[in-house]
């Protein structure tokens, strides 16, 4: 069985489990179905069983669905684990409306959070995005009173820029960043994951397969209904042109005896003691692949080979990563 390490969520920040299991897709979002709540609640209680204790949810994942489930999975067990919420998003009949950062909207937020959670505190507490719809200084400042109210432990950031990071730092301490990141999307390697290690900020990397892309299953032509058909990657020949890069991560799996989708995370958990793969569940069944995955290491000439093939451009088209 794997042996999950703990790892300090920043500088000051407390212990949490390397690896963090992302809960969005438990639920029904970007116009998919709800995955079994059982099973979903199954694979919580099984990772927090094995040592992942880091729960990313979301307040606007499922329109409060994603709380809802998280809640139950951790009844009775609060202690095991650190719960992670973003807000901000608005959503309406599953379209994206926009951003509503709003002091009076976040202390709204937060305690329809803590009900459908079932949980006096949350332990990290983070705006989804920053847009400059209100000023910076009163979204994270509203977070610095709800940690002075008791509600909130952590203040985190997610999907920013390194300016809008510095800046919010300098209001109160960013304890977290959750950024994409992959082998596919290594654009914030020039300032805002150095930016994050100089103020001793954790970084939470979701997205290691970016989208999918690096899990060697994906094929052409996409189904018609895919969300990944509004992004520029996935589209024509950039698509065509992208898988035949994967084919080099796809031979080195085989030649390392794992899964493209475990080489795709090792990778990232490769990158930094400072970085926590978070990687997106709804099934007991992935549990172990994605926990083994690690305990996977990189000789440096297979370092080499991967970060120069997979260099910053490589993958053509972009994402919602690339705003």
């Amino acid at each position: 069985m794997t042996t999950i390490s703990k790892i300090a969520l920043g500088n000051n920040g407390p212990l949490v489990s390397k690896i963090g299991l992302g809960c969005m897709r438990m639920s029904a979002v970007w116009g998919g179905q709800a995955n079994d709540e059982n099973e979903s609640i199954a694979t919580i209680q099984m990772a927090l069983d094995s040592g992942i204790n880091f729960l990313n949810t979301g307040d606007f994942y499922g329109a409060g669905h994603n709380e809802l489930l998280v809640g139950k999975a951790i009844k009775g067990r609060r202690d095991d684990a650190f719960i992670s919420v973003k807000f901000g998003a608005i959503f309406y009949n599953g379209q994206w409306l926009g951003l509503d950062l709003r002091p009076v909207a976040i202390k709204n937020f937060i305690n329809y959070s803590l009900v459908r959670l079932g949980i006096d505190t949350i332990d990290l507490y983070q705006p989804c995005r920053l847009d400059g719809s209100v000023p910076d200084e009163e979204v994270i400042g509203t977070v610095a009173d709800l940690i002075k109210e008791g509600k909130v432990r952590y203040l985190g950031v997610s999907e920013i820029t390194t300016d809008q990071l510095r800046k919010a730092h300098s209001i109160h301490p960013v304890t977290a960043l959750e950024i994409g990141y992959s082998l596919a999307d290594r654009q914030i390697e020039a300032d805002l994951l150095p930016a994050a290690k100089e103020l001793g900020i954790g970084v939470v990397a979701f997205a290691n397969t970016a989208e999918g892309l690096l899990t060697g299953e994906m094929k052409v032509p996409l189904p018609a209904n895919s969300y990944h058909n509004h992004f520029s990657r996935f589209q024509g020949d950039n698509l065509v042109k992208n898988l035949e890069k994967v084919e080099l991560l796809k031979q080195m799996a085989k030649e390392k005896g794992y899964t493209p989708t475990q080489l795709a995370i090792a990778w990232v958990n490769a990158q930094g003691d400072h970085i926590m793969p978070l990687v997106s569940m709804s099934r007991r069944s992935r549990l172990p692949e994605n926990m083994q995955a690690m305990e996977i290491r990189f000789t440096p000439e297979e370092m080499h080979r991967l970060n120069t093939h997979f260099a910053q451009g490589s993958i053509l088209g972009g994402t919602y990563l690339q705003r």
